[in-house]
């Protein structure tokens, strides 16, 4: 009886990694990819596994604390033209903010 629940345990514990590892394959995708993959998923399945930590690794990015933003280029608000970051570079401070003040 012992050999029997150490199996069914073994068996549930490398379901469980298993399972892991493919939400956290699909928390490396793209964004649509993975919503997609999340709306299937039923919302106790979230309980099964340590979200926010996964997806504070899968999305944790290349750049460290000290290092130069990367160039990336914008509209501007009057959509009258573009401007990059790197226009910026070496003339004044930049404060970039990301999130919702809504």
């Amino acid at each position: 009886m012992k050999r029997v629940f150490g199996y069914l345990f073994a068996a549930i514990i490398l379901a469980w990694v298993g399972f892991v590892a493919f939400v956290y394959s699909a928390m490396r995708k793209p964004p649509e990819q993975f919503a997609a993959l999340m709306a299937k998923l039923p919302g106790p399945a979230m309980l099964l596994f340590p979200f926010e930590t996964m997806w504070g690794q899968a999305r944790r990015g290349t750049v460290d604390v000290g290092d130069m933003a990367p160039d990336f280029t914008l509209p501007m608000l009057d959509r009258t033209g573009e401007v990059s970051l790197s226009s910026f570079r070496g003339k004044q401070p930049v404060v970039l903010v990301f999130g919702s003040y809504t």
